[in-house]
């Protein structure tokens, strides 16, 4: 394998009589390396088939901000909770008028009146099916918070990710807006011109704050470990390992990220997550045809255009399908 500077790391598996079979994954690592350069920003990109443990990798110990990507490691925590006895299902959570905050999802837009009544599971879907973020934090505080999270990756064997503030905390820090009363409700139309009354340079300062920022952020490869542990029942057992991950494929958001070139019957089950001018990311498990086994992806693009980013997930994420499909054979074991 060549020996020039690079930030992408290959594990090689060993050919029959001990020789590296590098030159596939030599091979998929340039790809990797040509198709990340159309990005303006950082790239970073862990995956292993699950199956044989092979891995590529690029730029996968980098902190990147995990945006709604984090809802993964918060549903897994919640449904640990729930297998303890600590948590139910069918538990109901009345929503408040401060639950109420902004991003993507329907609550903010649609219950905006007191009475609302939404269970455990209700909120689950809610999170991971459309990414709703006042789902997503009401879900937050019942785990016990960004440290109980954090905890429990610890834990597992998850280094190199941590969960800090809400959702709400996140976006109202990024964009420089005034803290606001518990109580507020964050609808869309008042976040939306609470923003529009920033100054452009303190938007900017708060931008560049964010970025630098070690709070809410991943590796790639923490994102992949724990994508990995999830699909191989390390993490919650067969029931809820199952309903978790049926949850991410019913996913609606980011059909052109990991999705987004692969034929259309491929199962993915995936998370998105998005910041504005500053982060897409995606992260999920793809399953091969054929019987070829399971890949566990996470992709993250800093500081370019949504388009773009979307597009840069998709051509390594059909990088990575291609690698696996047509250098393994049924039964998940590498041809070399």
């Amino acid at each position: 394998m060549s020996t020039r500077a690079s930030s992408a790391v290959l594990e090689p598996v060993k050919a029959p009589g001990g020789h590296p079979a590098e030159a596939p994954l030599a091979r998929l690592h340039a790809e990797i390396e040509r198709i990340a350069k159309r990005a303006t920003g950082p790239v970073g990109i862990a995956a292993v088939h699950l199956n044989s443990n092979t891995r590529v990798s690029f730029n996968a110990a980098e902190r990147f901000p995990m945006a709604s990507t984090c809802k993964i490691a918060l549903a897994v925590k919640i449904l640990r909770m729930v297998e303890q006895q600590e948590l139910s299902l069918e538990q109901m959570i009345e929503l408040q008028p401060g639950d109420l905050h902004p991003g993507s999802g329907t609550l903010s837009s649609l219950f905006i009146r007191k009475g609302v009544v939404l269970s455990i599971h209700n909120l689950l879907e809610l999170t991971m099916r459309i990414s709703d973020n006042s789902a997503t934090d009401l879900l937050l505080r019942v785990a016990g918070g960004g440290s109980a999270v954090n905890e429990f990756l610890q834990r597992s064997g998850i280094d190199g990710m941590n969960l800090d503030r809400t959702l709400l905390d996140v976006l109202v820090e990024r964009n420089g807006l005034p803290q606001q009363p518990k109580d507020f409700a964050w609808v869309e139309d008042t976040y939306d011109e609470l923003c529009g009354k920033v100054d452009k340079d303190e938007r900017e300062a708060a931008r560049n704050r964010f970025e630098s920022d070690p709070r809410d952020t991943s590796t790639p490869g923490a994102m992949v470990a724990l994508l990995q542990k999830l699909r191989k029942g390390e993490l919650l057992n067969a029931q809820h390992t199952d309903l978790l991950l049926k949850l991410m494929q019913s996913c609606k958001t980011g059909h052109e990220r990991l999705r987004g070139m692969l034929p259309p019957e491929t199962i993915v089950a995936h998370k998105t997550g998005t910041f504005n001018k500053v982060l897409v990311a995606d992260a999920g498990v793809i399953t091969l045809p054929y019987e070829l086994g399971d890949v566990a992806i996470a992709a993250f693009v800093r500081r370019t255009e949504n388009d773009v980013s979307e597009r840069i997930i998709a051509h390594i994420s059909r990088a990575v399908y291609d690698f696996f499909l047509f250098h393994t054979p049924p039964g998940g074991k590498l041809l070399w």
